[in-house]
């Protein structure tokens, strides 16, 4: 199957289970900080800095160990809070995966990525980052990783924390879509 960039998938190809976690680092102001990715399957997206879990790893120490490893920043508290948890497909080095994330909220001051970070984001295909402010994410018309990230930050300013994550489920590819 073609998606209209002419890149190809199949949506049922057999995928292997790969167990994620993701941090939304959140500035005073409530901007987010994400990384524009692009991936062989579904093409240019936005997402948080993550990834998958490492034999032992909590899903805590995973979310704390790829925000140091894609940002720099090791001083970022990551206290078990969860915004939401979702699962995706995608194509991983060339591995067909279903992704189960665990995405965890954290605060932090508004600064740029620090130290020479440009093998780990060309490996991870990393193409840039940005802090998205929530005007951003509302009226945003790119792709972002989960698509209902804008109405799960906009709750998180309304309400604070969830006390427990969303679930969004299983997140079909043509779902994802802008803000």
């Amino acid at each position: 199957m073609n998606d209209e960039d002419g890149r190809q998938w199949q949506a049922d190809v057999m995928r292997i289970p790969r167990r994620a976690a993701r941090v939304a680092v959140l500035d005073p102001a409530g901007s987010v900080f994400l990384f524009r990715y692009d991936n062989e399957e579904v093409g240019v997206h936005w997402a948080m800095p993550g990834g998958g879990l490492e034999p032992g790893e909590s899903r805590v120490q995973a979310a704390e160990r790829e925000l140091r490893e894609e940002t720099g920043w090791a001083d970022i508290e990551i206290d078990g809070t969860m915004l939401c948890l979702w699962e995706h497909d995608f194509t991983r080095a060339g591995v067909p995966v279903r992704q189960h994330e665990h995405i965890f909220l954290a605060h932090g001051p508004r600064r740029d990525p620090v130290g020479d970070l440009a093998a780990s984001h060309a490996a991870d295909k990393i193409l840039r980052w940005r802090w998205w402010s929530p005007d951003d994410l509302s009226r945003g018309r790119e792709p972002l990783w989960p698509p209902q990230l804008p109405e799960l930050l906009a709750d998180v300013r309304k309400q604070g924390a969830p006390t427990t994550p969303v679930d969004l489920g299983h997140v079909r590819n043509g779902a994802v879509g802008g803000g």
